[in-house]
């Protein structure tokens, strides 16, 4: 990871991922319920692919995880976008200091709670507001219903569809292109 950052607010914490955190991705990348719409159930994570995926893999994106009451729940990702990422979204913000973003909770019991929004709120401001972003996308799959409300009330608006974005569990899969503008946010 490039840096980390450290936010927190009540109860939830954004902090660097370490390798301390392997066996949470470990298990939560086990998860059928978390699988179902990010990577695929079909995917299989050994510790092996944990280190590799989410620890050498050369990328430049900041990863970390995300804590609720100290615990571990989730991982977020977040990467500066640049001319490929924009060509391959479609996506006309080259110019600007703009961000992709991608995430989970892997906790299950955590869902709907607003956890996710209280995380994504606190990157948001974070990104706007310190590192200047004018822009924040995301692709969410648009059969993921709670992710898009979720999305939607942190104040994300649909771009366009992607269709056949994505290949998951053997076929190409619609999602949606979202994007966060701070002057338009709730």
């Amino acid at each position: 990871m490039k840096h980390g950052i450290y936010l927190t607010r009540g109860p939830v914490t954004v902090r660097p991922l370490t390798p301390e955190h392997a066996p949470f991705l470990l298990k939560w990348m086990t998860e059928p319920r978390v699988l179902e719409f990010y990577e695929g159930r079909d995917a299989v994570f050994t510790p092996e692919r944990i280190l590799k995926d989410f620890y050498q893999e050369e990328w430049n994106a900041r990863r970390c995880i995300v804590e609720y009451e100290e615990k571990p729940i989730g991982y977020l990702q977040i990467y500066r976008l640049d001319e490929e990422l924009c060509r391959e979204y479609h996506y006309s913000h080259l110019g600007g200091f703009s961000f992709g973003i991608d995430q989970f909770i892997g906790e299950p019991e955590y869902w709907n709670r607003k956890i996710g929004r209280t995380f994504l709120t606190l990157v948001l401001e974070y990104l706007t507001g310190t590192e200047g972003a004018r822009s924040v996308i995301l692709d969410p799959h648009a059969d993921n219903p709670r992710a898009l409300r979720c999305y939607e009330a942190c104040g994300f608006r649909k771009l366009k569809l992607l269709e056949k974005h994505e290949m998951h569990e053997g076929e190409r899969r619609d999602c949606w292109l979202m994007e966060y503008l701070p002057e338009n946010s709730p």
